[in-house]
């Protein structure tokens, strides 16, 4: 298995409509993304602050596979993710790792 992260950084564009509409596209890739074994994501609510460093919305993926998540980088769903993600993103960090 492969666990994906990636933690997302937005400029000053981003509205608390814009937000949802991202949160819910990442939420449903399980549903639409074959390879996917588990999916969280969500608003950061950490109590330290002066560690968030602007990250304010993260998504934890696992793959049941190398294989999955390299399909994943080029479906679809998450090609218009990318898309919905331009003029509002400002940095992102993303972790990928096998499970063992």
């Amino acid at each position: 298995m492969y666990e994906h992260m990636v933690f997302f950084k937005f400029n000053d564009q981003l509205t608390a409509e814009k937000e949802a509409a991202l949160l819910q596209m990442l939420q449903g890739f399980q549903d639409k993304i074959p390879g996917i074994t588990g999916l969280t994501a969500g608003r950061n609510e950490t109590d330290e602050q002066e560690r968030m460093q602007g990250y304010t919305l993260g998504l934890r993926v696992t793959f049941e596979d190398k294989a999955a998540l390299d399909h994943y980088i080029t479906h679809p769903e998450h090609v218009a993710f990318l898309g919905a993600l331009e003029g509002v993103i400002e940095d992102v960090v993303v972790m990928d790792y096998p499970i063992t």
